[in-house]
């Protein structure tokens, strides 16, 4: 796992640790020294922690015009025992709505687990942005398995198009027009 980086070739696009409305505005980062772990394995000096002792996060991009922010996550998503909605949502996603986020593109390939507690974070996120949606891609089949048994498939879209898409070969704009595209052909 201390290999996995986030994606860096957006850089050039966006950095959290430069953007003013970031909750990670002005947070530096070490190259060399490996401090967080998800359970035994460190992880890559790169993610930011959230508060949770197992998932971790980085802002790709937030575009404040168009309200839209891009996040990949990594390790194991446990409501259970952690309450790790909870820690996004007050540490990372309500910041980003006070700041006019209401579209948010979760990448989660490398979130191992989904451990389910309750909906009523979830709901509240939803509610937040009343005319906006939380689009989650390319997560582990299991992981979507899980979401739908407990139901955060309300909340969440995915599937279809959704579950597969080539994002590292998109600039983040591109990215959020594709998903963008997808989500408007299912509400009409």
């Amino acid at each position: 796992m201390h290999e996995i980086e986030p994606h860096f070739n957006w850089r050039d696009y966006y950095t959290a640790e430069h953007d003013k409305r970031s909750p990670f505005y002005k947070r530096t980062y070490s190259e060399f020294y490996f401090t967080n772990s998800v359970y035994d394995h460190y992880i890559h000096p790169q993610w930011d922690e959230i508060g949770s002792p197992t998932l971790y996060i980085k802002i790709l991009y937030a575009d404040y015009k168009e309200g839209f922010t891009i996040i990949e996550l990594i390790g194991e998503w446990n409501d259970a025992i952690s309450n790790d909605i909870m820690f996004l949502k007050r540490e990372v996603l309500d910041p980003m709505i006070d700041n006019g986020i209401n579209k948010f593109i979760l990448i989660g390939e490398n979130v191992l687990n989904f451990h389910y507690e309750g909906d009523d974070y979830y709901e509240e996120w939803f509610q937040d942005i009343e005319d906006g949606w939380i689009a989650a891609i390319n997560f582990q089949e299991h992981v979507f398995r899980e979401f739908r048994t407990h139901r955060v498939d309300y909340y969440f879209n995915f599937g279809g198009e959704l579950d597969d898409l080539p994002w590292r070969t998109m600039t983040p704009m591109g990215l959020y027009n594709k998903v963008k595209s997808i989500l408007e052909k299912r509400l009409t």
